[in-house]
């Protein structure tokens, strides 16, 4: 079943002040950056947000915020499993589900370790479910610690429990989007949102909810586009070229991120400032710079054709 009703659902980035605390003022402006931009949910306390270096009560607090502003306007969803036994996982899934979002995200990586057997896998993920009562859950295979991809058939299982609303994909791979779109299909409460936008096309047509993609902090307005144009035959031009700009453009935009992301925005928006709290990223030097300025050149001469 192809779904129309595509959904761009952002992968929040995280404003801090210059001392590293997070700018709360900003994120406000953000939020509402993204809802404008036509965004259809929000995805809260996620890697662009960098969660990694979020205190749990910072976690909390923000996500808190975030359901505050958001209103209801759009559904949130909000990682809650960090490194930690089972059990400690299972009581912060219930933590961050109370702050009022509609599904807790559980990080594939977190559930088992990288040398870890798909059997202890498979079972730490009923453990966390037999632990978190009715709490909705979804899934992030997130690359840190490591990239773990859930098997589409396994994937199937849960989502047929009722208790699966929500999938972040990032396996890279269309097959393995296709297959698990195809097994989770006659679940209307369930939705496949793919990160990669290599393929952002090919994904949608394979039945995927929406895409949940870091160029979503660049111009979020263009992958809402793509997402309400993707199977319009008299826009088939222009949906070309907005995919071949995105395959493009792709490494450029993972350059320095989330640093490069902020460094973008703030050409436009002087509420968005670059500190960040991650040390494992590239600088944000003058020749990233150039070509992020660059960057908005091309999308500026894109614009005037996708948006006329």
């Amino acid at each position: 079943m192809i779904r129309n009703n595509k959904e761009f659902i952002p992968v929040m980035l995280m404003p801090f002040c210059e001392d590293k605390t997070i700018d709360y003022g900003a994120l406000e402006y953000l939020i509402e950056f993204y809802l404008e931009a036509g965004a259809k949910g929000l995805f809260a306390n996620c890697l662009s947000s960098e969660m990694f270096e979020l205190s749990k009560q910072e976690m909390v607090e923000s996500v808190s915020f975030i359901v505050q502003k958001v209103n209801g306007r759009v559904p949130i969803v909000a990682t809650g499993t960090f490194p930690g036994a089972i059990e400690q996982q299972a009581a912060f899934v219930k933590e961050i589900y109370a702050t009022g979002i509609q599904a807790v995200i559980v990080i594939t990586s977190l559930l088992a370790s990288e040398h870890d057997s798909e059997e202890v896998f498979r079972s730490n993920v009923k453990q966390l479910l037999a632990l978190t009562d009715d709490v909705p859950l979804g899934f992030y295979e997130c690359p840190v610690p490591y990239k773990r991809v859930i098997d589409p058939t396994f994937l199937g299982e849960l989502v047929y429990t009722g208790r699966i609303t929500y999938h972040k994909d990032t396996s890279l791979n269309l097959a393995n989007v296709q297959k698990k779109n195809e097994v989770t299909a006659d679940v209307a409460d369930f939705g496949l949102y793919d990160a990669y936008m290599a393929h952002a096309v090919a994904t949608l047509k394979a039945g995927s909810r929406g895409l949940s993609c870091i160029q979503g902090n660049y111009f979020p307005e263009l992958v809402v586009w793509l997402c309400n144009n993707f199977n319009d035959d008299v826009q088939q031009d222009k949906v070309d070229e907005v995919q071949q700009f995105f395959i493009d453009n792709m490494d450029v935009m993972h350059y320095a991120y989330p640093a490069s992301a902020k460094y973008y925005l703030q050409g436009t928006y002087s509420w968005m400032g670059t500190t960040c709290r991650r040390t494992d990223i590239e600088p944000l030097d003058e020749e990233t710079k150039i070509k992020l300025n660059e960057l908005k050149d091309r999308y500026d001469t894109l614009k005037m054709k996708i948006f006329q």
